[in-house]
C-alpha cells in the first residue's frame, strides 16, 4: 500500500535535527495541548495554522484574526489529524481563542514589502503585540508566548513590559522566534560545504534582525572547513535572507512560507519541553544574562517551565567576536524602543 500524500509530509517535516513528531513518548499517551495562532488568516498565518494541524502534538488548534478566519478554519480543520480547529474572529472572541492555551504563536502584524526596514514595521505592529499580550496576560497568563512579530528585536522587549504591568511577567515563557534565522544558517552552510543538510547544525545568537543576527559558523557540524571569506559570505546571506525574499518576490509579500515552517519547528520544540521530552534544544531570543544586554538570542534548553536554560555562546572566532560587539548597540537600541513604546500611555 503506498504511503498517503499526508504521510510523506509528516515524513519531510520530521527529518533534520528538530523534528515535528511525537518522537521520545514511546507507546505513552500524548498530553493534551492547546495551541493558538494570532493572525492565523495573514500570510504567515495560514501556511503555519496547516502546519500546525499537522503536528500530532497538538489537541486543539486555535485560530484567531480580525477578518477571514472561519475560512481558514474550515479548511484546515478537514485535514485528517488529531486536533480538533476552531476559528475565532475580531476582537471580541479573542478572550474564546486564548483560554486555556499552552503555546500562543504571534505571526500577526504587517509584512516587510520592498524598500522597507524591520524599523519601519515597529509603529504598526507594536500597537498590535501590546493589545494581544494585554489579552494573553488576562486569559492565559501562564502559556508560552512565541512572538513572530516583528521587529522581534523590540516586540519581545514591548510583551515582557505589558505582562509585567499585568503581573504575569515570566521570563522562562516568552520567546522570540529566530528559528527561521537558523534554517537559513544550516541551508546555506549545506550547500557551500556540500554536506547533507538534514545534519547540520548552525547556532544563531544575537538578534532577528540584519546584522544583529550572528550565524556561528565556527561551530557549525559537520565541519565543511570553508574559508573565512566563504564564512563572511554567509554570515551576510543569512542576515540579509528576508530582503532576499522581499525582493525576490518583487513586491508582493515576505518570507511568509519558510517563516511559517521556522515558526512551526520551534512551537513544536515548545510543545515537546512541556510534554518532558529531554535535550530539546532550540535558538531563542530571550532574557538573558549571557552578555550584559537584557535581551539575547542564544541556545535555550527547553523543558517544562520552558525556558530551563540558557546556553552559553561557547568558543567564538575572531570574526564572531568582533559581529557580537558590533551588533550589541543596535539591539540594545531595538529593545529599548520596545520597552519605551511599551510605557507610553
Amino acid at each position: 500500500m503506498k504511503p498517503s500524500i499526508l504521510r510523506s509530509v509528516h515524513s519531510a517535516l520530521t527529518r533534520g535535527s528538530s523534528q515535528i513528531s511525537r518522537r521520545g513518548y514511546g507507546s505513552e499517551a500524548v498530553p493534551e495541548r492547546k495551541v493558538a495562532i494570532l493572525g492565523a488568516a495573514g500570510g504567515i498565518g495560514q501556511p503555519l495554522s496547516l502546519l500546525m494541524k499537522l503536528n500530532p502534538l497538538v489537541s486543539n488548534l486555535a485560530l484567531y484574526d480580525l477578518a477571514a478566519t472561519p475560512g481558514v478554519a474550515a479548511d484546515v480543520s478537514h485535514i485528517n489529524t488529531r486536533s480538533e480547529v476552531a476559528g475565532y474572529q475580531g476582537e471580541e472572541e479573542l478572550g474564546k481563542a486564548l483560554e486555556g492555551s499552552d503555546v500562543v504563536i504571534i505571526p500577526a502584524g504587517v509584512p516587510r514589502k520592498p524598500g522597507m526596514t524591520r524599523d519601519d514595521l515597529f509603529n504598526i505592529n507594536a500597537g498590535i503585540v501590546k493589545n494581544l499580550c494585554t489579552a494573553i496576560a488576562k486569559y492565559c497568563p501562564n502559556a508560552l508566548v512565541n512572538m513572530i512579530s516583528n521587529p522581534v528585536n523590540s516586540t519581545v522587549p514591548i510583551a515582557a513590559e505589558v505582562f509585567k504591568k499585568a503581573g504575569t511577567y515570566n521570563e522562562k515563557r516568552l520567546f522570540g522566534v529566530t528559528t527561521l534565522d537558523v534554517v537559513r544558517a544550516k541551508t546555506f552552510y549545506a550547500g557551500k560545504a556540500k554536506v547533507p543538510v538534514a545534519e547540520v547544525i548552525v547556532p544563531v545568537v544575537g538578534g532577528h534582525a540584519g546584522i544583529t543576527i550572528l550565524p556561528l559558523f565556527s561551530q557549525a557540524t559537520p565541519n565543511g572547513n570553508l574559508t573565512e571569506e566563504y564564512i563572511k559570505a554567509l554570515t551576510k546571506r543569512t542576515q540579509d535572507g528576508g530582503t532576499e525574499v522581499v525582493e525576490a518576490k518583487a513586491g508582493k509579500g515576505s518570507a511568509t512560507l519558510s517563516m511559517a515552517y521556522a515558526g512551526a519547528i520551534f512551537a513544536d520544540a515548545c510543545l515537546k519541553g512541556l510534554n518532558g521530552v529531554p535535550d530539546v534544544v532550540e535558538c531563542s531570543f530571550v532574557q538573558s544574562s549571557v552578555t550584559e544586554l537584557p535581551f539575547f538570542a542564544s541556545k535555550v534548553r527547553l523543558g517544562k517551565n520552558g525556558v530551563e536554560e540558557v546556553l552559553g555562546l561557547g568558543p567564538l572566532s575572531d570574526f564572531e567576536k568582533q559581529g557580537l560587539e558590533s551588533l550589541k548597540p543596535e539591539l540594545q537600541s531595538s529593545i529599548e524602543k520596545g520597552i519605551k513604546f511599551a510605557n507610553q500611555s
